[in-house]
């Protein structure tokens, strides 16, 4: 299989397991497992693990030493591209949306003690503004003698969407050995939409009837349909495939961003707590929080029938938790 010959470089701690939600299921009325990407392990967990396996092969075998990212102000990708970064001995640069904090938390915290170099853009700045900035600092590391490499936002590319092609095959072999049958339906946050490409690509190949339905937990100039589309295809190309895929293929609920990116909302905050209360199972206020409040308004409107068997990929993000205890204790008397 083409996708066993691309480098790949072992980063994650896999697989991770699958764990039914049975309380919450019956809630809602459908079975409910999720499948704990945020066990990868690697700095601080997460599910960019599975696409930094194959972006930092490409890095380490064209000799870079110095890795150059963006994201958020808490951005999870971040983060964790930092640690690989190290990991490899390359130096991490970060251009993140977000004034300099007077207090580092959260992933910013981690970010400092991994040693990345960390340039704050305005949060509003588009990729107008973030690329040059990205090009910038490869420039300048060229300048140096030092070998560059830009890994783009989330890691969102047809190589890094191999991490998520390879988990659905994961994901199939798990249900194989488990005797279960393949889920109606697997569900996503999306935010660069690396994560739910790889997904619509590997579900065509190990799980052709489970249905895609990605979370959008942020606007998009180009809509989502139509980025993950070009992306999804991008990477069956690499994968020598000729299934092709056309933006009615991507399904993206987008009634449940709230304010914004990475500003949490209230269906998001009610979602976090509600499962942490009935599963023990921890959530954000960025990605996953917004994505199982998603879960919860399709099942509970009906979008997803009664008994359906519904998985969602938790892609992480525990650290994102702490900047925004504020607005998860506000009914602490």
């Amino acid at each position: 299989m083409k996708l066993d010959e691309l480098p790949r470089l072992s980063l994650g701690f896999l697989p991770t397991p699958v764990e039914d939600l049975p309380t919450l299921g019956a809630e809602i009325g459908i079975s409910l497992s999720v499948k704990r990407d945020d066990f990868t392990g690697f700095g601080g967990g997460g599910n960019k693990v599975r696409k930094l396996e194959y972006l930092m092969a490409d890095a380490v075998a064209r000799g870079v030493k110095v890795v150059i990212t963006t994201g958020g102000h808490q951005s999870n990708h971040a983060r964790m591209t930092a640690a690989a970064a190290r990991k490899f001995g390359m130096k991490p640069i970060l251009v993140l949306r977000g004034n300099k904090p007077a207090s580092w938390q959260g992933n910013l915290l981690l970010d400092h003690i991994l040693g990345a170099e960390v340039d704050f853009l305005d949060p509003d700045a588009y990729f107008e503004e973030i690329n040059p900035r990205m090009q910038h600092h490869a420039d300048a590391a060229e300048a140096r003698g030092e070998k560059a490499y830009i890994i783009p936002l989330g890691g969102a590319s047809a190589l890094g969407a191999m991490g998520y092609v390879n988990a659905i095959r994961e994901l199939s072999q798990q249900y194989s050995e488990m005797g279960r049958k393949a889920p109606d339906y697997i569900c996503a946050p999306v935010g660069s939409g690396g994560t739910l490409a790889g997904m619509v690509v590997g579900c065509s190949m190990w799980w052709p009837e489970t249905k895609v339905v990605g979370i959008a937990v942020t606007g998009s100039a180009v809509p989502f349909e139509e980025r993950i589309s070009v992306m999804a295809n991008d990477a069956a190309e690499l994968l020598g495939l000729d299934q092709r895929f056309t933006a009615e293929d991507i399904r993206i609920e987008n009634d449940y961003i709230g304010p914004g990116y990475s500003i949490p909302s209230e269906l998001g905050n009610a979602a976090i707590l509600r499962v942490g209360r009935s599963e023990g199972v921890l959530l954000d206020p960025v990605y996953t929080g917004k994505a199982m409040a998603g879960i919860l308004g399709l099942a509970e409107t009906g979008k997803f029938e009664k008994g359906s068997d519904v998985l969602f990929v938790h892609c992480g993000g525990t650290p994102a938790l702490f900047p925004f205890n504020d607005q998860l204790t506000s009914d602490v008397a």
